[in-house]
Formats: C-alpha cells, sequence, structure tokens
C-alpha cells in the first residue's frame, strides 16, 4: 500500500485503503450484485443506486433499505443538496470528471446528510451511465461494517499526532453512528508514562466530535474537558469487574438515568432526541504485573434508538477501537520524546543578555508528527572579563539520540569557553567528544551517531569591540554593521564535527571588529534551506531579511518577524533556529586599557596608572587598595613568568570590578598552598584571597589572568 501523506485528511485515508481493497477497474464487489444485495450473514441491504443526468440532477433511485432512511433522493434535485456543504465542491469535480473521461471513480469514502440533519457514510462509487443512456450512476455502499473496519484499521494510525489519530478514529466511528466523540485521559495528551490508574483519578479531555456542525451551548466538543463525574462514569463503566467491555445504553431514559444531572446529560448527550450510544473503551495492557489494563480513553458512538447495537456491530467497534488504542499510545509515546527533548532545546535558548549586549532568538521544533525534534540548538552565557559566547549547533538526527548528543556538546562547550578555551580549542574538544560519542554504547550501539554534527561559536569583547569566531561545518554567521552594510563571516571550510575521514586541520579563527550598534546573525539550515534554490539563495535572502533590521527595532519582535518571512510553511521538517545578537559594546569611560614594558618597574607602574582612575570610579578605599594589590601581583606574576609586553586592563560593571594582565607566554598559574618560608606561589594565593574569582583565558597571542572584585 502507498504510503498516506501525513496532510491527508481521515476520509482520504480511509478511501486510499478501500482503493487498495477493491480491485482498480471494477466496481466493489458488494456493487456487482442487484440492488438490494446483502451484508454477508446479516441480512441486511447495504447497496443503493442513484442515477444522474448530465446536470448533476437525479434522475431515479433505490434508496429503500433501511440504512438508507432519511435520505431523501429526490427526482429532479440537485445530487450535491445530498452531500454536507463542505463536499459540495469536491463531489462535483469528481463527478464531472468521470462524465468528461468516462473513467470510474471508485470506491470513496463519502458522507450524505439525512433530512434530519445527520450523516450516513457511505462507500461511493461514480460510473458512466451505461449505453445508451446518458449521464452517470452513483452506487452507494451503506459501509458494509467489515470492509469499513479493514480500511480504518488500515488508514488509522498512519499520523504520529494524538490529535489527527483520534479525528482519524472518530471519522470510522460514523460507520455505525450518527455522533462519534473520543475522550482520551490527560496523561495521554501530555505524553506522561501511561500507569496503573485507579477509578477515581481519571480525567478525560475531549479529543475529536465529528460530524463537524453547530452544537447545543453547554454540549462538550474537542478540547473541553470532561466534568469529573462523566470521567468516573465513563471509566467506570468500561472496567466494571476489572474486565473493559462495550456498553450500550438504548434510550435517552436509560441515558438520563445513568447520567443522574441534567448538567451531565447537557454536556454528553448531542441534542435533545432520542439517541441510543454505545460506549467502548480505549484500554493497552498495563505494565507487567498489573491487574487490569489501563484506560486511555473512552469512545462513543451515538444513533437513533430504532436501530439497536447488534453484538455483531459491538465486536467489530470493539476490534477497531482496540488497534486504534495501539496506535494512540505510540503517539503519546511520540509525544513523550517530543515533549522532553522540546524541554531541553528551550532550556538552552539565550536568556536576557547583557548592558553590553542585547540577545533575541526564536526557536521554532519540527512538528510531533515528523520525525521528531531535530537536533538544533543556540545559547549565549557570559563569559569571564565581560566577554559573552554565542553558540549555534546542529545535530545530526532526531529524537532522544540527538537530544543527549545536543546536550552533551552544548554543556561542554560552555564549560570549555568559561575555564578559558578559545573557539578553535573548543571545537577540537567537541570533535574528540563526538568521536567518542559514536564508539560508545550512547553511540552506534545504540542505534545513533552524532558523527557530522555542526557547530559555529563566536566570543565578543565590549571593550575591543572585537569579535572571534570558529566554524567547524555550520552555516556561516551574518554581520550587519550600522551602516546597514552586511557580509557573511566566512571562515576556512571545515568538516563538521568528528569527521575523521578527512585531512584534519585545524580550526580556523577569525577576528574582527564589530562596532556598537552591529548586528549578528547566527541560525540554524532549517531557515534558509528551500528545496527549490541552493543554499546560497536562502543564505541571500537572510541577509536582505536581516539588513531591514533598524538599531531601534525591538529586537525580539524582529526576530520573529525575520522567521516568519523565511520560514517554510508547516509542517516543518526541520527545526527552524535564529539568534540575533545586537552589540552595544562598553563605554570606554568605565574601561582602561594599558600595556607595559615587562621590567621590574612594571608593578609599580600599573599601580601609578590604575590609582587615580580607581579614585574617579569612586571605589572604596579598601577596595581600591585591594585592587592594586592585585594588580601588583598579577603584572609581577607576568614578567617573572611570562614573556614579551604586559597588558593591563581595568573594566568596572556597576560595583564589580575586573583587573586582567596579559602576556605572551603560555604557562598556567596554579593555586597551591606553599611552605610559610617559600615565597614562590604566594602571589596568587592573595588574588584568591582578596578576590571573587579569578581564572585564566587563552589569546592569540598567549594568555591573560583575569580577576573578579567587588568595587
Amino acid at each position: 500500500m502507498n504510503p498516506t501523506p501525513a496532510s491527508a485528511s481521515p476520509f482520504d485515508m480511509v478511501s486510499g485503503a478501500l482503493g487498495d481493497y477493491i480491485p482498480k477497474g471494477a466496481a466493489p464487489a458488494a456493487v456487482t450484485g442487484a440492488p438490494g444485495a446483502e451484508e454477508a450473514g446479516s441480512g441486511e441491504q447495504i447497496l443503493g443506486v442513484v442515477s444522474l443526468d448530465r446536470d448533476l440532477r437525479i434522475r431515479g433511485s433505490n434508496l429503500d433499505a433501511a440504512p438508507f432512511a432519511g435520505v431523501s433522493a429526490t427526482p429532479g434535485a440537485a445530487f450535491t443538496d445530498l452531500l454536507p456543504p463542505g463536499d459540495v465542491a469536491t463531489v462535483t469535480q469528481r463527478l464531472r470528471r468521470v462524465l468528461e473521461t468516462r473513467e470510474a471513480h471508485v470506491a470513496r469514502v463519502q458522507r450524505l446528510r439525512r433530512d434530519d440533519g445527520t450523516e450516513l457514510v457511505v462507500s461511493m462509487s461514480i460510473l458512466p451511465a451505461a449505453p445508451p443512456q446518458d449521464g452517470l450512476t452513483v452506487s452507494l455502499i451503506a459501509m458494509a461494517k467489515r470492509l469499513h473496519l479493514y480500511a480504518s484499521a488500515a488508514a488509522i494510525g498512519t499520523s504520529l499526532d494524538i490529535g489527527e489519530t483520534a479525528q482519524s478514529l472518530a471519522q470510522s466511528l460514523l460507520a455505525w453512528g450518527d455522533v462519534a466523540a473520543v475522550n482520551l485521559d490527560y496523561a495521554v495528551w501530555t505524553g506522561e508514562a501511561v500507569t496503573e490508574q485507579a477509578q477515581e483519578r481519571i480525567r478525560l479531555r475531549r479529543a475529536a466530535l465529528v460530524p463537524d456542525r453547530a452544537w447545543p451551548e453547554g454540549y462538550l466538543t474537542p478540547g473541553d474537558n470532561l466534568p469529573r463525574e462523566a470521567s468516573r462514569l465513563l471509566a467506570g463503566a468500561v472496567m466494571r469487574d476489572d474486565v473493559p467491555r462495550a456498553v450500550v445504553l438504548p434510550d435517552r431514559e436509560a441515558i438520563e438515568r445513568a447520567l443522574g444531572d441534567p448538567r451531565l446529560v447537557r454536556a454528553l448527550v448531542p441534542g435533545n432526541r432520542p439517541v441510543s450510544v454505545a460506549c467502548i473503551p480505549l484500554v493497552v495492557e498495563g505494565p507487567e504485573g498489573a491487574p487490569r489494563p489501563i484506560v486511555l480513553g473512552v469512545t462513543e458512538v451515538w444513533r437513533r434508538p430504532e436501530y439497536l447495537f447488534r453484538d455483531g456491530e459491538l465486536l467489530d467497534l470493539q476490534e477497531l477501537v482496540a488497534k486504534t488504542a495501539r496506535h494512540v499510545d505510540l503517539a503519546r509515546q511520540h509525544q513523550r520524546e517530543h515533549a522532553q527533548v522540546l524541554a531541553l532545546q528551550r532550556r538552552l535558548l539565550p536568556r536576557a543578555g547583557s548592558d553590553t549586549i542585547e540577545i533575541a532568538s526564536v526557536y521554532e521544533p519540527t512538528t510531533p508528527d515528523s520525525a521528531g525534534v531535530g537536533g538544533d540548538w543556540v545559547n549565549s552565557f557570559p563569559l569571564p572579563s565581560d566577554r559573552t559566547a554565542l553558540v549555534v549547533g546542529d545535530v545530526v538526527g532526531h529524537g532522544l539520540g540527538a537530544a543527549a548528543a545536543m546536550g552533551q556538546l552544548s554543556m561542554e562547550a560552555r564549560a570549555l569557553l568559561s575555564a578559558g578555551m578559545g573557539p578553535g580549542e573548543v571545537l577540537e574538544r567537541l570533535d574528540e567528544t563526538v568521536t567518542l560519542l559514536d564508539d560508545t554504547d550512547a553511540g552506534l550501539a545504540a542505534g545513533y551517531s552524532a558523527l557530522g554534527s555542526t557547530c559555529c561559536i563566536a566570543v565578543y569583547d565590549p571593550v575591543d569591540h572585537r569579535v572571534v569566531i570558529s566554524n567547524a561545518g555550520h552555516l556561516p554567521p551574518l554581520l550587519v554593521r550600522p551602516d546597514g552594510s552586511a557580509e557573511t563571516v566566512a571562515t576556512q571550510p571545515h568538516p563538521a564535527l568528528g569527521a575523521e575521514f578527512v585531512v584534519r586541520e585545524p580550526f580556523e579563527v577569525q577576528e574582527f571588529t564589530a562596532p556598537p550598534g552591529s548586528l549578528l546573525v547566527l541560525y540554524t539550515d532549517g531557515l534558509v534551506e528551500d528545496p527549490g534554490a541552493s543554499i546560497d539563495d536562502g543564505i541571500g535572502r537572510l541577509t536582505e531579511v536581516v539588513r531591514e533590521v533598524h538599531p531601534w527595532d525591538d529586537l525580539q519582535q524582529a526576530a520573529r518577524r525575520v522567521v516568519a518571512r523565511l520560514a517554510p510553511k508547516e509542517p516543518l521538517r526541520d527545526d527552524v533556529t535564529l539568534l540575533l545578537a545586537r552589540l552595544a559594546g562598553r563605554r570606554s569611560r568605565s574601561t582602561a586599557t594599558w600595556q607595559l614594558p615587562a621590567r621590574d618597574d612594571t608593578a609599580a607602574r600599573a599601580r601609578a596608572l590604575a590609582a587615580p582612575l580607581l579614585r574617579r570610579w569612586h571605589t572604596g578605599e579598601q577596595a581600591g587598595d585591594n585592587a592594586l594589590l592585585v594588580i601588583s601581583e598579577l603584572v609581577t606574576n607576568a614578567v617573572r613568568f611570562g614573556t614579551g609586553p604586559v597588558t593591563v586592563r581595568l573594566v568596572r560593571t556597576g560595583s564589580r570590578l575586573t583587573c586582567e594582565v596579559g602576556d605572551t607566554g603560555n604557562g598556567r598559574p596554579r593555586l597551591r598552598r606553599g611552605d610559610p618560608l617559600d615565597s614562590a606561589g604566594r602571589g596568587l594565593y592573595v588574588v584568591h584571597k582578596l578576590t571573587t574569582r579569578w581564572g585564566v583565558r587563552w589569546t592569540q597571542t598567549g594568555k591573560a589572568v583575569w580577576a573578579e572584585l567587588e568595587g
């Protein structure tokens, strides 16, 4: 059987299954008999015929059998009068196509309107009239139950969306009644693990209701929660004696007596006419050792009381609902996985920026009915010495395996950047991590590989207005300058992470100036990919759109506008991720940088330069003395153990003071508690005691030791 598109309606899916069941080019088996053919074993006539002229008006009909009661095919009336308004255009097109081509249109599931407003589900075939007559012959099968059961079972479950699965089931149930409803437990909607439920804890929500028409006030429609009393009543009715079974209430009096409360009657009974109802449970087997099955929900089939539910019909209903229950549980599990991955990705989304950088992001996950949430992730976080890291990545694959790798790579990148490594060095470590993941039980042995994942890391320094970027196979960032000019920040091409099959080269690091007011754009391929165009064209469209973002625009709203203009229309088959970073920079009056020669008097020179600046910043006396002592110790260590000139930088951020001393050496200072008579290492110990935190970061020319104090 050909796969059914996820966007197909439930009626399309059932029709597709019917088409596979019935040989092409022939009328349905039930149609080949004379009018009045009977459903095997039931003695019930299920076939009717309507003859149409070329204007699609009824010439005659044979709809006298009981299943067609209420369907008035009046000679001279338009055939479309028998159809729900929403189906008129489609059916008219099919009728005219058969007139023009004289090729039969066989076995299509269709709804007919009865005089009382209810609907009858039939299998409709459109045939050209036999010569010498002109026009059409429309054969209608009042959905032979076993045929419909086969078709429905084949069609339901083609979607992993819970709502679509429930809607498909409700549409199929219409073959047994006039109104069908599907109610699902809260745990199914939320994707929670299904466990054994006590009857008083079962809570139901209406998931699907057909046909689609105006309902009386107070009647429950899709999305409404059933009252607790109704949930307990329905769940209890289908779980009597711990055995799931269908329950039939044969008339309105029995229904009102069972419900007891007029409010429940208005909520559950569709209208004021006489009705009967069959309630069939959606159940799955409980965990091993569980005493009874688990209720996923309850279906309701309503019809006129003069047509009693026969035992054979109830068995068919139970068979169809039982098969659907498995699909519902699969959709629930998929929903749970989707929700878990989505929660992880949203935790990785950037938080609010700072006074030096403004951050806005948009993340649109793949639809639940697709292959699962993708592995896109984007993050931003502050780094020591007033810098900010921006990271975007795309992990290969979907689902929990991709989510686990995504979380590990994201957290590792943050830890390494916070420890002072540069973007290129971090990508080297991530490359090793991806290879390691692929060699462990978390990788191929579990059916998942992260090889080929991409990542781009940018670090922004608001004092120097510099950005350092390194890229591992990811799409290039965009930089929009304050004058509106835009460019892609393309580094030397490098394979994705874990690509050992190519010649390994160091990750290139690119550094450039970003004037205050510049906009840095990071994104994933889901935003710019278009099957009908090249990826370069997609990046070009993105460039043009982000150039329209003005410096005074609200950045979050601007990000949403960009995604709205560029993202593919739903359903999304890949995550869409965008990060906009407006680079404001640090005001010059809050910073100071000096480059000094590496001499014995450099520490004294640094103190002399810093002291008046600290007074202008109104640094407290004790804090100022501590800052001068820290500067002296850091400069002394740089002169003693480093090489080349020494760079001293002070940054004031509110009440916090950051002191940074850089040199061209590559040795890592280490804190150790020395012997009381040993002077080596005492300087860092003093720094450790006087500051809130300190550390080392690696630069293109060497290293820088930073320390933060409260001023």
